[in-house]
């Protein structure tokens, strides 16, 4: 990555952490980040919206939801501090992607190789459910990432707003599949003839703790993963 383009995505993300578009979600992650809870209460909260983090030179990207009220909203880094990075984390140790398997804080020394973690909103929403609006403002920021990254081999998106999101993007910058992918886990689509788009159950507590998502299943995202940038 040029020094110019590494300069437009350090802006970009300057740009996210001052972002106050959507009136609900800056009024519900400031609130929350007040409120807190009882086993977080000691802690200064980060309460504002989450850039996106990593490799610039990287030619994976992985697209979450949103920030999680008491994770990323409390520490500050994408899937950092709650259970869903647990699992992200550990898979992407596990296949190269990052020099430690568990990510507490943003001054834990995680650090990701070839790889760069971004989201489909960067403020926490209530319920984990951004609103059609709230999606439609963030999307900007996620479009510039993509046109930024051209490094870029694969995508990984994680749940189906994020696989949507994803898209959506794509399409805007000309990088269309022969036929429209659908989602589901594991479902992989060439975009532009050159960039892979595999889709993954997010892996929220709601999916790990019902089976519906499998640490064996997940990994299987990252082992692909690997296998195609090796091949690419």
């Amino acid at each position: 990555m040029s020094e110019r383009v590494a300069q437009s995505l350090h802006a970009l993300q300057a740009e996210v952490i001052a972002c106050r578009r959507c009136k609900r979600l800056v009024a519900w992650r400031e609130d929350v980040a007040q409120k807190k809870v009882k086993r977080f209460v000691g802690e200064d909260y980060w309460g504002k919206p989450i850039p996106g983090f990593g490799d610039e030179r990287a030619r994976l990207l992985i697209v979450g939801l949103a920030p999680a009220a008491h994770g990323a909203n409390r520490t500050g880094r994408m899937f950092t501090g709650d259970r869903s990075g647990d699992w992200l984390y550990r898979s992407l140790h596990k296949f190269g992607f990052a020099n430690q398997a568990e990510s507490v804080s943003r001054a834990d020394g995680l650090a990701l190789r070839d790889c760069y973690i971004t989201a489909a909103v960067h403020c926490a929403p209530p319920q984990n459910k951004p609103t059609s609006e709230e999606k439609h403002n963030c999307a900007s920021f996620l479009l510039q990432e993509f046109a930024l990254f051209q490094s870029m081999r694969v995508v990984v998106a994680l749940g189906k707003i994020g696989f949507d999101s994803t898209l959506k993007a794509f399409y805007e910058l000309g990088l269309t599949p022969s036929e429209k992918p659908r989602f589901g886990h594991g479902a992989e689509a060439v975009l532009g003839g050159r960039i892979y788009l595999i889709a993954s159950y997010h892996p929220s507590q709601q999916n790990t703790f019902t089976g519906r998502l499998t640490e064996p299943m997940f990994d299987a995202v990252f082992s692909r993963v690997r296998q195609l940038i090796v091949s690419n």
